[in-house]
């Protein structure tokens, strides 16, 4: 039967550490504010509001930020907390709704807004506030609320406004509790990050010790004494996340390790024997490596199915499958190691209170009974960016690390609707013309100009849609498929915009990919930003 995974054996927990707490009301920007607590060098985890104060407790948070949220403290029904967490002893800091609930929980009075502010508004801070210590005393931040504090509690003191928000932060230093309107996670608030660190460090007193080597040093030496003398089974897909995770392990137990690379016929071009370029018998790590060609496989259990969910959960249990057969065919296997990160966690529902955005192969997808022992997940607690120190922090080549993201489902869930074998050679092709040209273009820009591109986007690829449409092509009448070109600019991939590529570059892509891809006559650009879009088209 599944074991426990790593999270919940408290693998990582068992590392001294210093740990923030963001519990989440709902927000949209729940993992962007554990990820800036993270850039202060200062560990930080999410929980649904509805977590038990007394778990909370446990945990010895050094602080904890409460996120923004949907709703109106003030409905009956709205997400709230416990008075009881402001008698922790424990700096409180709260983000726009999680300031407001702070306020209304503690006697204060929350109201609709005579003047809605959304987007960048002028700030005047008070420097004496730890707060705002080294912030412009007129600072550019980003709001997004229709209420407003109207009254602050009994014991704090106003240290921000607007010109139309009279409390845009307020504070109770004795009792180290701060709320704050606006966002100081977001890029638009220029001096948010500023605003955290004084936080983590001034107010929870925080020392800054969650760095990559540690944590290296820490998960080799945890990985060794949790496997033994057992073997392990490495779900290696070739990606950044699979990647650094079997070369983690590869460093802790050598040999031990047999990875296992399924290629399920949904990867990119020519990606599969890239991996085992890397991975195999030629490559430069100490591990036992296996390739099973699955294609006809993961076709025919995928035939029909056209709900981006479902896929997912079919490409997951199949994954699982899979493992398991060669697992027999090696003999015992303890353990299956897999590249979980943290945002497959969070978007997966299972941590924070945000809705489910989709399910991830290695989380939200997994069957319940694997045939092995316990799962190993040594990047569960990691954000991506976090993930490619590692990952260099460990040896491995800069190109691998810094390759752009691939979902686990592959092309499953790049081609809307239904999976075919004529469709997957169709996306491949379509999305190595596109990344080739996109390539091929930053490189002359950095020729010409002797600078990066401005345009280069953090991630980019061709996605095929399910719709079909009348062309004309030879003299001819056609009726075939339209691709769509997705490119974001990104720091963190969790709120991304559309990369302005020159029309130039656009059309050298459309120009090549309606002449040598058959199936495709129209080619579109997805301007889309995450939110309210994801990156992923499914």
């Amino acid at each position: 039967m599944l074991g426990k995974t790593d999270k919940e054996k408290g693998m990582v927990e068992n590392m001294s550490r210093e740990t923030v707490i963001v519990i989440d009301f709902g927000g949209q920007y729940n993992q962007l504010v554990a990820r800036r607590v993270r850039e202060c060098n200062v560990y930080c985890e999410i929980y649904s509001y509805k977590t038990d104060l007394e778990k909370i407790r446990e945990m010895n948070p050094k602080g904890i930020i409460l996120t923004g949220g949907p709703n109106s403290c003030y409905e009956p029904g709205a997400a709230t907390c416990s008075p009881e967490l402001f008698e922790m002893g424990v700096p409180v800091l709260g983000l726009c709704y999680g300031a407001q609930l702070m306020m209304q929980v503690l006697g204060g009075k929350v109201e609709k807004a005579p003047v809605r502010e959304y987007g960048k508004i002028e700030v005047m801070v008070d420097n004496h506030s730890a707060l705002f210590q080294n912030v412009s005393p007129k600072t550019v931040c980003w709001m997004s609320h229709n209420d407003y504090i109207a009254q602050i509690a009994p014991g704090f003191g106003i240290c921000a406004h607007t010109a139309d928000c009279p409390v845009a932060a307020a504070e109770n230093p004795d009792r180290k509790l701060y709320a704050i309107q606006f966002h100081p996670e977001v890029l638009h608030t220029v001096e948010g990050m500023k605003m955290l660190s004084n936080f983590v460090y001034q107010v929870c007193g925080c020392a800054g010790d969650w760095k990559v080597d540690s944590f290296v040093k820490q998960s080799i030496e945890t990985i060794r004494n949790k496997v033994g003398d057992g073997r392990v089974l490495c779900a290696l897909s070739g990606g950044v996340d699979s990647s650094v995770a079997a070369v983690l392990l590869s460093k802790a137990i050598g040999s031990q390790l047999t990875c296992v690379f399924v290629d399920h016929g949904l990867l990119r071009k020519n990606e599969g024997d890239e991996v085992e370029a890397v991975f195999g018998p030629e490559g430069n790590y100490d591990l036992h490596f296996i390739r099973v060609n699955a294609q006809e496989r993961f076709y025919e259990k995928l035939a029909g199915v056209e709900e981006p969910e479902q896929k997912r959960k079919i490409i997951g249990e199949e994954f699982i499958r899979v493992f398991e057969e060669e697992a027999k065919k090696i003999g015992t296997v303890d353990f299956l190691v897999q590249g979980t990160i943290y945002p497959d966690v969070v978007e997966s529902g299972l941590g924070g209170e945000s809705a489910v955005i989709k399910s991830h192969h290695n989380v939200g997808g997994l069957p319940d009974y694997v045939d092995f022992k316990e799962i190993i997940e040594p990047l569960r607690d990691l954000f991506k960016d976090e993930v490619r120190k590692v990952g260099l922090e460990l040896g491995i080549p800069e190109y691998l690390v810094n390759r752009q993201p691939f979902p686990g489902p592959g092309l499953g869930v790049r081609i809307v609707g239904e999976v075919t074998d004529e469709k997957v050679r169709i996306v491949q092709d379509a999305d190595a013309i596109y990344r080739e040209e996109v390539d091929r273009a930053a490189v002359s820009y950095v020729k010409e100009q002797g600078t990066a591109a401005p345009w280069k986007p953090d991630q980019y690829f061709a996605a095929l849609t399910n719709m079909r449409s009348v062309g004309v092509m030879g003299d001819e009448r056609t009726y075939d498929y339209a691709v769509a070109l997705r490119a974001v600019k990104t720091i963190d991939f969790m709120t991304a915009e559309s990369a302005e590529i020159p029309w130039a570059v656009l059309q050298g892509v459309m120009n090549r990919i309606i002449n040598e891809v058959k199936g495709i006559n129209r080619v579109m650009y997805d301007l889309t930003s995450k939110p309210p879009g994801t990156i992923e088209l499914e």
